[in-house]
């Protein structure tokens, strides 16, 4: 039963962070709301460095995906695990450029404390 809560909850983040993959790509504005202060949404190379975080953004949803086809709770736990760095990484990156603290905590901060509960249940189920 858990195993199967934490596998639609490891296909939601899948889908989730797809999507702001491919709303970076094309609404680069959108990207604003992740905490960094005066992110220059209108600057042609900023997109440039945005469209290359929204291909891997894009690339690991589908690599939960992926996971979730091979059908092994056990490696999507790992997987889901190691992938916790990300948005740990995103909010120090935050923290450390004078981001909002909500933006930090409460966007990637909550996003890594889901995925490690996710991690946890997929691991012990």
């Amino acid at each position: 039963m858990l195993t199967d809560v934490a596998t639609v909850l490891a296909g939601l983040i899948g889908v989730g962070i797809i999507f702001i993959g491919a709303r970076a790509l094309w609404a680069p504005q959108a990207a604003v709301g992740f905490g960094i202060p005066g992110t220059p949404t209108e600057d042609r190379t900023f997109q440039a460095w945005l469209a290359v975080k929204a291909v891997r953004d894009i690339a690991s949803g589908l690599f939960i995906f992926v996971l979730l086809a091979g059908g092994s709770s056990r490696l999507l736990g790992w997987f889901m695990l190691a992938a916790t760095v990300i948005p740990v990484g995103d909010a120090l990156i935050v923290l450390r450029s004078n981001g909002p603290k909500a933006a930090a905590y409460g966007i990637h901060g909550a996003t890594a404390a889901v995925m490690l509960v996710i991690s946890v249940l997929l691991l012990i189920g």
